[in-house]
């Protein structure tokens, strides 16, 4: 028996050196050490390099007469602490009503954005817009990025891009090893990634989510303003939003690229001016730091396909829906990470934390009692 037992274990250890060898020989090396963070964090900035998105001269957010005077419904309080939250926020009328932490964390406490770096991507491609860096979202990406120039990438333009249309070969699968969704986290090579990647159907025709979109509207900005997204986000939002405080953004390796379609490391008060800039058309304090129009024209659902229905819920790298009749349109992270604007009542809502809760059909729970908590917070 014992002898068996030991056979075992010899053939097992030879399975895993071969297997061990082949992934370092494919090229795969990353999935070692998606093998060992298993899954993401929001903290996940200690095991990635990080660049400085600087800030500049703070603006804080001024407090509203009543703020922490009230005391979170019941069915909001019990949401934000099922799902493991870190930290609620919310704005009205430009002053801070309401904030709670939790876990340790504070007001300055770095987190992971995740997927709300989108957004920041869809931001700065308005900046780039505005200053003449970018003449037209019909634009192709072969423009700017020579390999895209030909073949069944010639067509594909920066509109399909922004609106989640590109129709790229990228496998949105955050639960295997082997995909690109994985590879572009873990892995060292964006550029490497980017470049190999094909168009696989007619862009501009069907809404696909896809991280590689974005990853490819973000080399396209850094071609176009000659810096990197962490400079540019510095220089176009956090230095003229008055953050309060230096964000980080992972970048694949030293003096890479950033992973434009997460990991952007902030807290929620300055998260929270994200959704300020647009809840005021793009007008910071008087400063326009992004046209009107391309603002309006993100938060309105891009004229696509979504599984053979008109798309309703994306519009430039943001969400849109509806909570119990109030039109919102936010940003959004795997694990519950959101920034929403309520335009109709001059609200801006940041949760931040560590699980989201959603249904079998993908469709979000929390988001709406998150929604209906900051409603009630100011309501008169």
């Amino acid at each position: 028996m014992k002898k068996v037992i030991k056979r075992i274990f010899q053939i097992v250890g030879v399975i895993l050196l071969l297997a061990c060898c082949l992934i370092l020989t494919s090229g795969k090396a990353w999935v070692f050490k998606a093998l060992v963070y298993n899954f993401v964090d929001i903290d996940d900035n200690d095991i990635f390099i990080q660049r400085k998105v600087e800030a500049g001269i703070a603006q804080p957010w001024p407090l509203a007469s009543t703020y922490n005077k009230q005391t979170l419904d019941t069915n909001t309080a019990n949401e934000l602490n099922r799902e493991r939250s870190v930290a609620y926020l919310v704005i009205h009328h430009d002053s801070l009503v309401y904030e709670a932490y939790w876990d340790g964390y504070s007001d300055s406490s770095l987190s992971n954005s995740f997927s709300m770096s989108k957004s920041v991507i869809g931001m700065l491609t308005g900046v780039a817009l505005k200053e003449g860096k970018i003449k037209s979202l019909n634009q192709t990406v072969g423009e700017f990025i020579p390999e895209y120039a030909n073949n069944s990438k010639g067509t594909l333009t920066l509109r399909n891009l922004i609106t989640m249309s590109a129709a790229l070969s990228w496998d949105e699968a955050y639960a295997s090893l082997f995909s690109v969704t994985t590879e572009a986290y873990y892995g060292k090579d964006l550029t490497g990634l980017m470049n190999r990647l094909e168009v696989v159907d007619t862009p501009g025709v069907n809404y696909y989510y896809q991280g590689g979109a974005t990853q490819l509207l973000a080399m396209v900005l850094m071609r176009a303003t000659g810096k990197n997204l962490s400079e540019y986000a510095s220089e176009k939002l956090w230095k003229p939003l008055g953050a309060e405080h230096a964000a980080e953004w992972t970048i694949d390796k030293k003096e890479g690229m950033e992973k434009a379609s997460c990991c952007i490391y902030s807290n929620a008060r300055d998260f929270a001016k994200l959704g300020g800039l647009y809840l005021h058309l793009g007008n910071w304090q008087g400063q326009q730091l992004i046209d009107s129009s391309f603002v309006m024209e993100s938060v309105m659902p891009a004229p696509l396909l979504d599984n053979g229905k008109r798309n309703k819920e994306y519009g430039y790298q943001w969400w849109i829906s509806e909570v119990d009749g109030e039109k919102i349109f936010y940003c959004r992270g795997i694990l519950g990470q959101y920034i929403v604007v309520i335009p109709s009542k001059d609200i801006i809502m940041v949760r931040l934390g560590h699980h989201r809760n959603q249904a079998a059909d993908k469709s979000l729970i929390d988001l709406p009692i998150y929604v209906r908590g900051a409603l009630k917070l100011c309501a008169p």
